[in-house]
């Protein structure tokens, strides 16, 4: 099939298109804006339902009520449009239903600006509403590979009966890439028997549900999340290793930049001698923890590199243990961290190494 040129909120669209979505429902935001745009030409020509909501809490909540019917659906939306639907997306978690949300995270907090950052992480990986949740987080680092990750993600979610996040950031959502539409990699789903399709008097009503009053209830429902969480860790971790078979410091970073990250230890490498590879998480969760720490068992030291003020490097200090040293780099507000920033902070690493300490 041949490449295409486009947008990286062009390519999120189009890949749900060919996964099967057939709603979409939304509100505008930059830098996400194409997404609903796209769909909204879209989705009519395959006799799909787009709807602009009055608000993201309404849009979220259709997305419900979608999910609920059995139907794959979408929303996308960034940084503070995704917080306004965290009180939906915990109700969809607690109710057992797939769906896949879009977040192209802007800078922040408040209402932030509309350039790149990464520091949603925590939003998205630790539950960012109330309860005790998750959701199947992909980072992609390119139009391709979050084309990719959606038609997995809509796969993945319909299998655990969880949502799914892609994870982007103004840059993938606004850089231009040539994409192949692969054909989806289908898995063996289970029928949807859950979903409330109408009630013929011939099986059980469909219920779906995300309240229960009772304390034994809420327990045993939490418990049966815990385990399909548990199943989504062992199954669906992604992740990919760069330069890592001599590294003696280990950069981990997702999406953007671990881009500019993967420059930064080529040029490390070559002009200064520098021992350094890349551990990049595609799913931020389940997070690749016993990737980590089996490096942390060879590394001499780790590098998290981040566009935030510093979120994911807690979970690279929990993989790691306290075995290695692990820093951080990183910049928020929409700066892009530049490679000769990456190869400074590496540079600075390798002489305390070198003198049996660390910066």
């Amino acid at each position: 099939m041949a490449k295409i040129l486009l947008k990286g909120n062009e390519a999120i669209a189009e890949a749900a298109i060919k996964a099967g979505c057939r709603f979409f429902f939304g509100y505008p935001i930059t830098p996400q804006n194409q997404i609903p745009e796209y769909m909204s030409r879209r989705l009519p020509e395959v006799g799909g339902t787009f709807l602009q909501a009055e608000s993201e809490i309404s849009a979220i909540n259709m997305v419900y009520g979608a999910a609920g019917a059995g139907a794959r659906v979408m929303t996308s939306s960034s940084s503070p449009g995704i917080s306004l639907k965290q009180e939906g997306i915990s109700y969809i978690a607690c109710a057992k239903l797939p769906c896949v949300i879009v977040n192209m995270v802007r800078s922040g907090p408040g209402l932030g600006g509309i350039l790149a950052a990464q520091s949603d992480y925590f939003q998205a990986v630790k539950g960012g509403g109330h309860g005790d949740y998750r959701l199947i987080v992909y980072a992609p680092n390119s139009v391709q590979e979050a084309a990719d990750c959606v038609m997995e993600a809509f796969e993945a979610s319909d299998c655990y009966r969880v949502p799914a996040m892609i994870l982007g950031d103004g840059m993938i959502g606004q850089m231009m890439e040539p994409v192949e539409f692969r054909e989806p990699k289908k898995r063996a789903l289970p029928e949807k028997t859950w979903a409330a399709t109408g009630y013929d008097g011939k099986k059980p009503r469909a219920v779906i549900n995300s309240l229960y009053i009772e304390a034994e209830q809420m327990n045993e429902v939490c418990n049966q999340l815990a385990a399909t969480y548990r199943q989504i860790e062992q199954n669906e971790t992604q992740y990919e290793k760069y330069m890592m078979d001599d590294a003696d410091i280990c950069v981990v970073a997702y999406g953007t930049t671990s881009r500019i990250a993967k420059n930064a230890i080529n040029k490390a490498r070559a002009e200064f001698g520098i021992k350094a590879g890349i551990i990049r998480p595609i799913t931020v969760w389940p997070f690749p923890t016993v990737v980590i720490a089996d490096a942390a068992q060879r590394c001499k030291a780790f590098l998290a590199a981040e566009m935030s003020m510093g979120q994911m490097v807690e979970d690279v200090r929990l993989s790691v243990n306290g075995k290695r040293p692990v820093h951080f780099i990183g910049t928020t507000g929409g700066v892009i961290p530049t490679p000769d920033m990456i190869i400074n902070k590496l540079c600075a690493i390798k002489e305390g190494i070198s003198h049996g300490g660390s910066v």
